[in-house]
C-alpha cells in the first residue's frame, strides 16, 4: 500500500466522520487484509499534517483522536456562512467551567467559595448537558458533596489533548483562546459547527485565583436561585 493511498484514505475517513477519530477507529477504514502498522498510520497523520501547513485548515489532535477543523484565524469570517445569531453562553457559565477545569475536583460550595456568589443550578445542569463536566467523586465531608472534573469532550471541544495543554492563567484572557471547535462535519467539506472560536464571552484571568467575582445573573452565596 502506497503513502499517497493512506494518507488520502486517512484524510476521506476524517472528512467524513466530522468529528475526532482515535488510532484504532482508523485503522478499521483500511482493508483487513492490509492495515498499516501504528507507526505506519503516524506518519500518514504526520504527512497530511505537513499538507494543511500554509492552508485553510489543519489537522488536530486532540484527547478524543485527530480531527480536521478550520484554522482559528479564519473562524471569523467563516462563521458568516451562518448568519444565525450563535448560542453564546454567560460570564458566569465560563468562569464556572475555568473553575473547574484550572482547580478539578472542586464542589459546587468551593466554586461558591472563591466567586464569592452561589452558583445557579442551571449552570451546572447546563455544564453536565454539554458533557463538559462529569461527578468524579464525593468529598468527604456531611452530606458527601459531588466533586466536579472535566472531561474528554471537554478536551476535545476545545482542541486540547490533556489538560497539561491548557495554557498558563497569566496568558489566559478569555476561554475562547482555548481554541474551540470548528470542525468539518459531514456532508463532505460542509462547515459546520455549533459555535465558532468568536462566540465566546471573556472570561478573566481571576476567576481562577482566590479573588470574589459579582456577576449579576447570580444571587449572594446563601441566598437561594
Amino acid at each position: 500500500m502506497s503513502e499517497a493511498y493512506s494518507r488520502n484514505l486517512v484524510e476521506a475517513a476524517l472528512l467524513a466522520a466530522g468529528r475526532s477519530l482515535t488510532l484504532n477507529e482508523l485503522v478499521q477504514v483500511f482493508d483487513p487484509l492490509s492495515r498499516p502498522a501504528p507507526e505506519e498510520l503516524r506518519a500518514a497523520l504526520e504527512a497530511l499534517a505537513a499538507e494543511y501547513a500554509g492552508r485553510g485548515i489543519e489537522l488536530k489532535e486532540t484527547a478524543a483522536g485527530y480531527r480536521i477543523q478550520v484554522k482559528r484565524d479564519l473562524a471569523a469570517e467563516i462563521s458568516r456562512l451562518w448568519p444565525e445569531r450563535p448560542q453564546k453562553y454567560s460570564r458566569a457559565l465560563l468562569e464556572t467551567l475555568a473553575l473547574i477545569a484550572y482547580r478539578q475536583p472542586l464542589t459546587r460550595a468551593e466554586i461558591e467559595a472563591v466567586r464569592g456568589v452561589a452558583v445557579n443550578p442551571n449552570i451546572i445542569k447546563t455544564l453536565l448537558e454539554r458533557n463538559w463536566i462529569r461527578v468524579v467523586g464525593h468529598r468527604d465531608l456531611p452530606g458527601h458533596p459531588e466533586l466536579l472534573g472535566t472531561t474528554r469532550e471537554f478536551l476535545d471541544y476545545f482542541g486540547l489533548k490533556s489538560l497539561e495543554q491548557l495554557p498558563p492563567l497569566a496568558e489566559l484572557k478569555a476561554l475562547s483562546e482555548l481554541d474551540p471547535q470548528l470542525a468539518l462535519p459531514p456532508p463532505l467539506g460542509a462547515l459546520v459547527a455549533e459555535e465558532v472560536a468568536t462566540q465566546a464571552v471573556a472570561v478573566d484571568v481571576e476567576v481562577a485565583v482566590d479573588v470574589e467575582v459579582d456577576v449579576e445573573p447570580d444571587a449572594p452565596a446563601g441566598e437561594s436561585t
